[in-house]
């Protein structure tokens, strides 16, 4: 009888959260994650079952943690600005199989209630660039928003140094209860491709069209975007770097980002960096109080910021790693948000992060549907999706 093979990972960051600015605030809340997965030999492929959870309804709060200029999903009937959205208590129920077809060749069928599109590039929880950064990017609606969908269906074929993916899935956000399903029908699709021309090199590029995603926004989306990832480590060691560039059209306007961050990881000490240069829909974060209504010509401005920050790692127990960390964040602002936001923000977070102790434990650099590779084991970290 073929046994289960299972692999565990997850982090935890408790953080004092300094936001600058008239619409800043200071608190102290926790970000986490926890993702288990077990994979077996089936039907002369691999079976991977893999399910993600979150305590975010309780520890950041129903109305999400404080991140001026964030914008996305809607909270007691407002569109939630300023602040990033706790995920839903369950962010991943999903399974995977994968069938060699030839040396070279392999088809992944995945799927569930919860799980995630074809769509941007890894999600920032998961990337190894942005792993000690307690908080979510800015441009987050731009590239890896659908990295939890409530029904996704996605294929996937690999041959070689190349991967191609097609998905459908309900496009729609999830609303502000966080712990229910919100099922229905996939009326969404996205396609997305990988190469990796080198193991330390991992390029994506995707399109996707979600229907009406915004809970009080009407109007489709489509979003196109493209990134690159390196990824090289020595021992315990690693340095990490993603780039990327997105664009999502929506019913009057288009908004669009750039985004590089970088992690390097030498001994007891991680040094990380984030910067992004977006467009943001203005008249949102100017009215907050007020139901945004998608009109022509929208108020559309550029901003961006930059995070430099760093962690020390000062104790090991039963194979967690416990380390102390500080970042702050700079913002040059359009005059507009200037008025609302200060001309001037700066945003500083401290925190305690808890994480698997070896980072070869760490599920980084992986998908839905790359579960299954290796069979199911701890991928390396070269072992990009």
């Amino acid at each position: 009888m073929p046994t289960w093979s299972p692999a565990i990972d997850g982090q935890l960051f408790a953080t004092f959260n300094d936001q600058g600015g008239a619409r800043g605030d200071s608190q102290l809340r926790s970000q986490n994650w926890l993702m288990g997965m077990a994979s077996r030999p089936a039907a002369a492929g691999t079976l991977t079952l893999s399910g993600m959870i979150t305590a975010e309804p309780l520890t950041v709060g129903a109305a999400g943690y404080s991140e001026i200029l964030q914008e996305g999903e809607a909270y007691h009937g407002r569109q939630i600005t300023d602040r990033q959205h706790p995920h839903d208590l369950l962010m991943q129920l999903a399974a995977a199989w994968r069938k060699p077809l030839s040396d070279r060749t392999t088809f992944t069928l995945a799927g569930g209630p919860v799980g995630e599109a074809a769509l941007g590039p890894v999600a920032f929880m998961h990337r190894a660039s942005s792993a000690e950064n307690p908080t979510a990017p800015l441009s987050h609606h731009i590239f890896d928003s659908t990295h939890t969908v409530e029904g996704v269906v996605l294929g996937r074929l690999d041959r070689g140094p190349v991967s191609v993916e097609g998905s459908v899935f309900r496009g729609r956000e999830p609303d502000e209860d966080r712990y229910d399903l919100d099922l229905g029908a996939l009326d969404s699709w996205s396609a997305r491709m990988w190469l990796r021309p080198h193991p330390e090199w991992t390029l994506q590029t995707s399109y996707g069209f979600l229907h009406v995603p915004e809970q009080l926004e009407p109007g489709d989306q489509r979003r196109t975007n493209a990134s690159a990832s390196w990824f090289r480590q020595r021992g315990s060691d690693y340095s990490a770097v993603t780039a990327a560039v997105g664009w999502n059209a929506r019913q009057y306007s288009t908004v669009h980002a750039v985004l590089v961050e970088g992690t390097r990881h030498a001994g007891r000490t991680s040094l990380y960096g984030r910067y992004e240069d977006l467009t943001v829909e203005t008249e949102i974060l100017l009215f907050p109080e007020q139901l945004h209504r998608p009109h022509p010509g929208e108020l559309v401005d550029p901003i961006q910021a930059f995070t430099t920050g760093a962690v020390r790692d000062i104790a090991t127990m039963k194979g967690l790693s416990w380390g102390v960390g500080a970042d702050a964040t700079f913002y040059r602002l359009p005059p507009l948000l200037q008025i609302t936001h200060e001309p001037h923000p700066v945003s500083f977070h401290l925190f305690l992060r808890i994480v698997r102790g070896s980072p070869g434990d760490r599920m980084w650099n992986m998908t839905m549907a790359s579960h299954g590779a290796d069979g199911g084991k701890m991928p390396h970290h070269h072992a990009m999706p």
